[in-house]
């Protein structure tokens, strides 16, 4: 098999994947509230209610497609076409597991190897609110125009705490390759007293940076407690309100992707990416495919747990007022974000990486 053939096939099985997840996660997301509020949600739609999902895309494929008449066409198209791309094309750059060997030619899990991966999903991130906001402009409804400034002034707020949370993780791994700080969390000893295979994650270094990430992922992704955009209490569904049919289940599915790709970001980044324990130790005795195939296991585990945490958090915590919204990214992470980046450079300064 050549490179190019090994490609296309990761291309099309990064989209079935990100497709099924996010199909997936909006019935996770019903099971985990139903759990949380002692109820049996989903139940009817084949064992475990597990074809919700396909019934839940069928309907939205043969729901009425409605246009509002003083709508900008062509822009009511674009926009949550936008955010679906987007979306889609942003898990590009993450490396989901280790590599395989196919013929004898080994071959990294990752569809494009780039020197600045952590500025290609940034500048992704930053270009995914055009989508939002184009969409609301273009809905001629007022709710609709208020969401869509809510989620571009909430995104660039928040935009600016998560770049300088991983700017302390730059500082450590002195790279943008979002494979090389991978594979800087496999080796090494553990705050310099004792090595442990495959677990020298970045979390046990930067806690502060992967709190203030987190929190400023949630807000990305529109998440409770900041899901302000789509605010049922006071804007109807926000920037979606004027949408219907599938353009509707584009903002939906994106937003699933989004979550999916954020929660695999955080995963390279803090959980050591495709690091497991005992990585090396399989390589060498069970073979590259076998470490490969737990590496892809490894790193979807970690990044499901980040869903479902994701989706607890939505279903306990109540939503913020805007003014608080506004005010715990201006006044409280970018602050801790900047602090915590001069102690990281001060520690690098004193000791070194």
């Amino acid at each position: 098999m050549d490179l190019l053939t090994f490609k296309l096939i990761l291309v099309l099985a990064l989209f079935l994947l990100s497709l099924t997840v996010a199909a997936y996660s909006t019935w996770a997301e019903r099971k985990v509230a139903a759990i949380m509020q002692d109820r049996i949600g989903p139940n009817r739609a084949g064992p475990f209610a597990l074809l919700q999902p396909l019934a839940d895309g069928g309907k939205f494929f043969f729901k009425e497609d409605f246009t509002p008449a003083n709508a900008e066409k062509f822009l009511f198209v674009l926009g949550p076409a936008l955010v679906m791309f987007i979306s889609l094309i942003t898990g590009a750059v993450i490396p989901w597991g280790k590599s395989l060997n196919i013929g004898g030619t080994s071959f990294d899990l990752q569809v494009a190897n780039i020197d600045v991966g952590v500025l290609y999903i940034i500048g992704m991130a930053s270009i995914g609110v055009y989508g939002i906001m184009i969409g609301g402009w273009a809905s001629n409804n007022k709710y609709s125009l208020i969401g869509a400034i809510r989620a571009s002034s909430q995104m660039i707020s928040y935009e600016l705490a998560m770049g300088l949370a991983l700017l302390s993780i730059i500082m450590m791994t002195g790279s943008l390759d979002l494979k090389v700080i991978s594979e800087s969390q496999s080796t090494g000893k553990i705050w310099g007293l004792f090595a442990l295979d495959g677990m020298n994650w970045n979390i046990l270094y930067q806690p502060i940076a992967f709190l203030v990430f987190f929190v400023a992922a949630l807000a990305e992704t529109n998440r409770h407690p900041f899901d302000l955009p789509e605010c049922e209490s006071e804007l109807v569904t926000g920037y979606s309100t004027e949408y219907s049919s599938m353009k509707l289940g584009l903002y939906m599915f994106g937003e699933y992707v989004n979550m999916f790709i954020s929660n695999a970001f955080m995963v390279v980044l803090f959980f050591g990416g495709y690091n497991y324990p005992g990585i090396e130790w399989v390589t060498q005795n069970w073979g590259e495919n076998t470490a490969g195939i737990l590496s892809i296991v490894a790193f979807l585990t970690k990044t499901i747990i980040g869903i479902l945490i994701f989706m607890w958090i939505r279903w306990t915590l109540p939503r913020f007022r805007y003014d608080q919204l506004m005010h715990l990214g201006w006044k409280t992470l970018i602050p801790m974000a900047l602090v915590n980046l001069l102690i990281t450079g001060a520690v690098i300064l004193a000791f070194g990486n």
